[in-house]
């Protein structure tokens, strides 16, 4: 889709090219940025929109000389229950160092009094990717940093193309509101409400089966 919103304020493109034996040129482009995402006091749902070495806790969310206060903590959910790490007061670490893959979302909870600015560093992913969604619940998000509603019902929309079928459910969070409920519709096929889920945002999805959120990206177009 071609209608694309980059919530960056930095973009470095960078393209080489070297020559086989054949004289046949390979290109390599790269697109490094940014990404602040707001997470009130409490909890906030979050997702990683960016690509880095080995997209752990520690690699994405360092403690950055107190930009991460000790005590936060992130609950990833693993279909059973929720695994927890708390950024330690002693070593100013994630522990456990939790892996957050693009697109794989979790609570943070924010223990200040302050909204807090999470920032993400990394390279967007292009082509054509792929972010599976197991059956039953699971929280998950864009797995690339794009804003959009979750599926089309008006011509032009930009939707972020989440898979559905019917009487699949996705739980949008709001701290202090709780959940709005989208549901995919059995009769025409939409997702009702047309929920948008904004960049860095994860959702609660409820799936009757497996499937696989597929996008097409490039920073070019």
């Amino acid at each position: 889709m071609r209608t694309k919103t980059l919530i960056m304020s930095a973009l470095l493109c960078a393209a080489s090219a070297v020559s086989t034996m054949a004289q046949t040129n390979v290109y390599s482009l790269n697109a490094v940025g940014y990404v602040n995402k707001t997470c009130v006091p409490g909890y906030t749902l979050i997702a990683n929109p960016l690509n880095t070495t080995n997209n752990t806790l520690n690699s994405l969310l360092p403690y950055n000389n107190g930009a991460i206060p000790v005590n936060c903590q992130v609950f990833k959910y693993i279909g059973n229950g929720y695994q927890i790490a708390t950024m330690d007061e002693f070593d100013n670490v994630w522990v456990p160092n939790l892996t957050m893959n693009p697109g794989e979302g979790a609570f943070f909870r924010n223990v200040g009094a302050s909204p807090l600015t999470l920032t993400f560093v990394g390279e967007v992913m292009q082509g054509s990717l792929t972010n599976p969604i197991p059956g039953g619940f699971s929280i998950r998000g864009s797995i690339v940093p794009q804003q959009g509603t979750l599926g089309p019902n008006v011509t032009g929309d930009p939707n972020l193309a989440v898979p559905g079928q019917p009487n699949d459910q996705v739980f949008k969070f709001t701290q202090g509101s709780g959940y709005t409920i989208s549901t995919f519709d059995e009769f025409d096929l939409i997702w009702v409400p047309n929920l948008t889920i904004t960049v860095a945002e994860s959702v609660f999805m409820k799936k009757a089966a497996p499937a696989n959120w597929i996008r097409t990206f490039s920073v070019n177009n």
